[in-house]
């Protein structure tokens, strides 16, 4: 079983053996512009043992054939506490996915449950708490019913925000809880509701620049103080700093190729609700 209280994060990742574009289900896929797959593997190395180096327990799932986008293990599902929610994906060439990461969570275990068969869920991709506070992106790839359940479902309070920008299609793209009081986003990816909504329930806001969000660099990894993001994000490093935390950069633009970055590319295993902040700041 795992324990219920870790000494150190735990962060579930799945090397890019079988990583390419093979389809488009987002603006950023082109097949006729597919990722190179040893430099894949090199970026991801380097993601890999940043966290390492930062005090991360990474486990890794063992990449299947015929499943490109395995490695974005975000996607897989939410952790909450010891349960693990299996996402239902929108597309079906996702969806084959979700077998491979129930039995990883089964034979490790979590409780895996699933949700009803009417809805689409993308797990922590679409789903970050920020506090105690659930935030939830629908639209583009999950149902605002499905946060609804899932709310229900956990006994927690869950916000569903609107994602209006085809680009930001999940969203850990454009949002990326610091603290329980603080969060980067990117205030063009949500409607003026979700912006309120936002604003409203999360004291301190900090906006990412469109060319950096277009880098995504709100798809970060927090490990405590230090935000572990995609290159070539100079304003983005800066504002962090002088809001106390430590910026590192991580070339990932193979990942980006599939609308994916750093945060894509991992899930805590100890729950996107402990929060970083509360177990290691």
């Amino acid at each position: 079983m795992p324990p219920s209280t870790p000494t150190r994060p735990r962060i579930l990742m799945c090397p890019p053996t079988h990583y390419g574009i093979e389809y488009e289900i987002n603006p950023w896929m082109n097949r006729s512009h597919g990722a190179e797959r040893e430099l894949a593997i090199r970026q991801w190395e380097t993601l890999r043992a940043t966290l390492v180096g930062l005090g991360v327990d990474v486990q890794e799932l063992t990449p299947q054939p015929g499943l490109p986008d395995l490695v974005f293990t975000a996607n897989a599902g939410l952790m909450f506490h010891n349960r693990f929610l299996s996402s239902r994906f929108k597309h079906d060439v996702r969806a084959r996915e979700s077998p491979v990461f129930d039995a990883w969570f089964a034979e490790h275990g979590f409780t895996v449950e699933h949700l009803p068969n009417e809805m689409f869920h993308e797990g922590a991709g679409d789903a970050l708490f920020c506090g105690e506070t659930l935030f939830a992106g629908y639209r583009q790839r999950s149902d605002a019913a499905a946060h609804q359940w899932v709310g229900e479902h956990w006994g927690v309070r869950c916000l569903p925000l609107e994602l209006v920008n085809p680009r930001f299609y999940h969203l850990d793209t454009c949002f990326c809880p610091l603290a329980p009081d603080v969060a980067l986003y990117f205030p063009e990816a949500f409607d003026a509701y979700g912006r309120r909504v936002l604003e409203t329930h999360i004291p301190r806001l900090i906006p990412v620049v469109e060319v950096e969000a277009h880098r995504f660099g709100c798809n970060a990894v927090v490990v405590g103080n230090t935000v572990v993001h995609n290159s070539r994000c100079p304003q983005l490093a800066v504002t962090l700093r002088e809001a106390g935390y430590q910026s590192i950069e991580v070339e990932l633009d193979e990942f980006l190729k599939a609308g994916g970055s750093a945060k894509c590319l991992t899930l805590r295993l100890d729950g996107e609700e402990a929060a970083s902040w509360k177990r290691n700041g």
